[in-house]
């Protein structure tokens, strides 16, 4: 596996503190894996280190409950201190009061989960002061380029666009089976993860509101156009329940919303959000016919990679002119729109008229999926190609 050096970076800096080190993010995108490689660096300098695995059913069995975790702890740490790994330590009961009594004693604690278990509001507040997290994504291209590589294999854009980067997915040579692959993860994330999480007793109309967002990736949206969706297929939700869903969504981190920004109030517009999945693969197991929806998948892959790069983005609602994406670091803007091609003139010209009026100080990006450079003397047009490989803005 490939060594994801972009997060154990800032996690390198807490090896010695004795505050709560929590590796999140959805299921299976290589949390376990940053443990490990964290674990093989920390063993170069001590062999005071304890690894437990909550997966694994002889673990769960044998250690049940907080007392039993702390005891065996105390009966296998050595003299100094000791560096504690906990993976998937959701499955255990009460597991934060134990992390709360052993990061007093000497130890350096690692912890991962999956859900929204891990930092629900239940015992945030109880860890306040005493953790750091690390929120773990799905690959962005320049790592699937590094892992298929590793693993004799290719990946195009268009794979990557439809497919996204949950990184066992890349271990299936057929079709089939990553889609097969890609529909059991996400039956047991909403299942799993949600559903019995929340203990959502109207499966069926939650999952159909699931599948509804889902798939509008790359959409404004609100609680009011998902309620008019539910009512046409004469369902019947309430708006503070559709709200409801749509956090446990993205505490589960299925999907993400931003909001957007207005030039008229210079203030975020808190009615409308734009959605994004965590992976584009959850829009496209959804699609039949391989008619996969690949215009707003390009848009959802963007805002991934923007955020791995470590900006800060927005919707920017340009006098009515929606802009995709008001991206910040470093006290510097950037507006950019996305769009599969602007070939055509007709939407060449949309594109381009988003950003009127908006000032020359700010850089001004497109990124499509065309191989013509359509740059001008104000707007900088950047292929995906391009895009893909780049480490920032700049």
């Amino acid at each position: 596996m490939i060594y994801r050096e972009h997060y154990i970076k800032p996690i390198r800096e807490f090896y010695d503190s004795d505050l709560i080190k929590i590796i999140t993010g959805i299921r299976r995108s290589g949390k376990s894996i940053i443990l490990e490689q964290i674990r093989n660096e920390i063993e170069q300098k001590t062999d005071n280190v304890i690894y437990l695995n909550f997966e694994d059913k002889r673990i769960l069995t044998n250690i049940q409950n907080e007392n039993a975790l702390i005891e065996y702890i105390e009966k296998n740490k050595k003299e100094g201190k000791c560096y504690i790994f906990l993976d998937e330590i959701q499955m255990l009961d009460d597991w934060q009061e134990a992390c709360k009594t052993l990061r007093l004693y000497n130890n350096s604690i690692f912890i991962t989960g999956s859900n929204s278990k891990l930092l629900s509001k239940e015992f945030t507040k109880e860890l306040s002061g005493r953790y750091v997290a690390f929120r773990i994504r799905p690959f962005i291209y320049k790592e699937i380029l590094e892992y298929t590589k590793e693993l004799g294999k290719e990946c195009n854009i268009t794979d990557y666009l439809i497919w996204g980067g949950f990184p066992k997915r890349f271990e299936f040579d057929t079709e089939e089976a990553r889609t097969i692959y890609l529909s059991d993860l996400d039956d047991t994330i909403v299942i799993n993860d949600v559903i019995n999480r929340y203990k959502i007793k109207k499966e069926k109309l939650f999952k159909s509101i699931v599948n509804y967002i889902l798939k509008s990736n790359g959409r404004i949206i609100s609680a009011k156009s998902i309620h008019d969706y539910i009512k046409q297929k004469n369902e019947n939700c309430s708006i503070n329940t559709i709200i409801k869903y749509i956090s446990y969504l993205e505490e589960a981190y299925i999907i993400e919303t931003i909001k957007q920004y207005s030039t008229k109030t210079k203030s975020e517009l808190a009615y409308y959000v734009k959605v994004y999945d965590t992976d584009v693969a959850f829009n496209s197991i959804r699609c039949m016919d391989n008619r996969y929806d690949l215009t707003h998948n390009l848009e959802n892959i963007v805002y991934n990679e923007l955020i791995y790069m470590g900006y800060n983005v927005n919707v920017f609602n340009n006098n009515g002119r929606e802009i995709d994406f008001l991206a910040q670091k470093n006290n510097k803007k950037y507006y950019i729109q996305v769009a599969y091609s602007i070939a055509e003139e007709k939407t060449y010209n949309r594109e381009f008229s988003a950003f009127a009026n908006i000032d020359n100080l700010s850089q001004k990006i497109i990124i499509t999926n065309d191989e013509i450079d359509y740059s001008t003397s104000t707007i900088k047009h950047i292929k995906l190609k391009d895009f893909l490989l780049m480490e920032n803005l700049e």
